[in-house]
């Protein structure tokens, strides 16, 4: 498992209490790659049981992945956000369904998503009332915050490309069939707090989904009315919910486009 962790020493522990819970030592390979930290990431991550450190001077998210898979030596290959919580056992589920799964050619799976909008702001969680029931998500590896990999899925690409949005790069390698969401796991991903924590991370996601599209063939395109199609008009009640998430939307994509060219942030509003 790879951590790639970036200023996280306030999230990392949380993240990492919850893989070791229940398990025996030894039992997990766990890989925490602090790059370009200012804080006590490393030595937070280094206080839990069995955990590998590594540390990198230059921030990268897709350098500390690499770096990450370098030094890791088993399968299945798991991919893991610093600040996403998994439920006990999930890796092991995930582990095992992969195994069960593979002679049917599925060769990524990943846990069901939980967002957490407990404590955020009416407009954020009216955002999410959508976004949580768009289809897209049934067999997305992104906007889970943990993807694994089996060994032949591994093999799909050779280094993880200078870009921002790699799950959305992982995602592109696999058409429906070969990638599962495995119901029995559970994610818990934390959303920003504010509507504009929300619409910084959003136009930063976006960007970088541009970015990726421009220099990779196969990405996924987002179908623009689905959350018209597919979530209000089946459920009319979510009509004030969308008109947030239309807003904050649109907000993004303009900001979006003045971030291509620039510097690359993250949601702070839960560490």
């Amino acid at each position: 498992m790879i951590v790639a962790a970036h200023n996280e020493a306030t999230v990392i522990g949380k993240c990492l209490d919850s893989l070791l819970e229940g398990t025996e030592p030894d039992e997990l390979d766990i890989i925490v790659v602090a790059n370009g930290c200012s804080d006590a990431t490393a030595a937070v991550a280094r206080t839990r049981r069995g955990v590998r450190v590594i540390e990198l001077t230059e921030a990268g998210k897709a350098l500390a992945l690499n770096a990450g898979d370098a030094a890791a030596t088993t399968f299945p290959r798991v991919y893991l956000d610093a600040d996403v919580v998994l439920t006990k056992g999930a890796l092991s589920e995930l582990a095992d369904a992969l195994d069960e799964l593979a002679p049917q050619g599925v060769h990524a799976v990943m846990p069901r998503r939980s967002l957490v909008t407990t404590g955020r702001t009416l407009p954020v969680r009216a955002y999410y009332a959508i976004n949580s029931r768009l289809p897209i998500f049934e067999d997305a590896l992104f906007g889970r915050g943990v993807i694994t990999l089996s060994r032949a899925g591994r093999a799909r690409f050779d280094r993880f490309p200078n870009q921002v949005a790699d799950d959305l790069f992982l995602d592109s390698l696999f058409d429906s069939a070969e990638k599962r969401q495995i119901a029995t796991a559970t994610s818990f991903v934390q959303t920003p707090v504010r509507a504009r924590d929300l619409i910084r991370t959003l136009a930063r996601v976006r960007a970088g989904n541009v970015r990726l599209r421009a220099t990779h063939t196969g990405i996924r395109e987002t179908k623009r009315s689905s959350w018209l199609r597919d979530v209000v008009l089946p459920r009319p009640t979510l009509l004030p919910a969308a008109v947030c998430y239309v807003a904050i939307t649109v907000i993004a994509a303009l900001r979006a486009r003045r971030q291509r060219e620039g510097s690359w942030g993250r949601d702070n509003s839960t560490r």
